[in-house]
């Protein structure tokens, strides 16, 4: 008798709800008239035929509950589903006084019809409505009551199990976008000519620099890891994150040597703050991909933290020509980023692109901003 909460049917406007509870609810008020009409028929039938008292006691039992009961689930279903959201605590109060209403109404009205029936004189008429509306409004505030509270414990069971499904799905989807996104990021490593490049150059490095040759292997295997490897808990410390991207420009820089500059500029106390694995790879590794290969002078990179009253901004600052956001596709990379932050961090998590001036004037930098809540 309780109104649904909107969250249960989250597609369905509430007006549209509403409505249709309604509209099925008063389509029931005709029953009351029907059953009354049904009682007058058997007393008149059965008035030559002796019935016991059982029998008399279950006619006008059936008489008062028509009376009563359809007009309380009418006016409950109507008090619940336009003030439960709007009055949550005075709803109670407002159907305890309905229930008062109809059981007096209602007691009334089956007194009436089995007067005009014939059950008892009109001598007995106000007798019988007052021995019977004690016990009738008893009846009626119980059974409405403990209905209007089942009812109201059911839909808030159901809204919590929606709920708990819903998380779940998103989280499974946000697993899903992770594992996507390891998915792109192994493969974006084991690119034959990323990987061709990386061993090439790991190979002209080993007559004349052995030890960096061998450090480079380190770090390419390193990287390979963590790629697999990613906590599936969706979230990594940033100290780590911060390790993978330091590996993954140098190996670059193996590769681009003087044209590949950057620096990490993250303040050391924020390395435990989680993070979304591979998202800041993912914004050097664009970088990378679309400054530094494409132009015969390089780019210079710059990574910077910062934490804003609870507000994790991580930066990625290239001296590149920049990119609409416009142009991000939801398959992979920065599209794919986007949408575990949506996940992760719902109505919080953001990656935002803009043009930052230079300090001489005469140059601009593209900035990728990830902003999300510390955790």
């Amino acid at each position: 008798m309780t109104h649904k909460p909107d969250s249960m049917n989250p597609a369905a406007p509430c007006g549209d709800e509403e409505h249709s509870i309604l509209a099925g609810v008063f389509k029931a008020v005709w029953i009351a008239p029907a059953v009354a009409v049904f009682i007058v028929v058997l007393y008149l039938v059965l008035g030559h035929i002796r019935l016991s008292q059982m029998g008399y006691g279950f006619l006008n039992s059936l008489c008062y509950s028509a009376f009563i009961g359809f007009p309380s689930a009418v006016i409950l279903t109507w008090i619940s589903v336009k003030y439960t959201e709007r009055f949550p605590r005075l709803v109670i109060a407002m159907q305890t006084l309905a229930l008062l209403c109809t059981a007096t109404l209602g007691t009334l009205a089956a007194t009436l019809l089995l007067r005009l029936v014939g059950v008892f004189s009109p001598a007995q008429l106000w007798p019988e409505f007052r021995a019977s509306l004690p016990f009738a409004t008893m009846i009626t505030l119980v059974v409405g009551l403990g209905i209007s509270s089942f009812e109201t414990m059911r839909y808030k069971l159901q809204a919590a199990t929606l709920e708990l499904r819903t998380k779940q799905v998103e989280q499974e989807r946000a697993y899903k976008l992770l594992a996507e996104a390891r998915l792109s990021s192994l493969e974006s490593r084991i690119h034959p000519h990323f990987l061709f490049n990386t061993l090439n150059s790991i190979a002209a490095l080993i007559p004349s620099d052995p030890a960096r040759a061998e450090d480079t292997v380190g770090k390419l295997a390193s990287l390979l890891r963590f790629s697999l490897n990613a906590q599936h808990s969706g979230l990594v410390p940033l100290g780590q994150e911060l390790r993978v991207v330091r590996d993954y420009l140098e190996i670059e820089k193996t590769r681009f040597g003087a044209r590949l500059n950057y620096t990490i500029d993250v303040p050391e106390q924020l390395e435990t703050v989680s993070v979304p694995p591979l998202a800041v790879q993912t914004l050097v590794e664009n970088a990378v991909k679309h400054v530094v290969s494409q132009r015969a002078q390089g780019a210079a990179i710059q990574v910077t933290g910062s934490n804003t009253a609870g507000l994790m901004r991580l930066e990625v600052m290239d001296d590149g020509p920049g990119f609409s956001p416009d142009a991000i596709t939801p398959e992979r990379g920065l599209g794919n980023l986007v949408a575990r932050l949506e996940l992760l961090f719902p109505g919080q998590g953001r990656l935002e692109v803009l043009r930052r001036a230079d300090n001489s004037g005469e140059a601009g930098k593209t900035v990728v901003r990830l902003i999300f809540p510390v955790k």
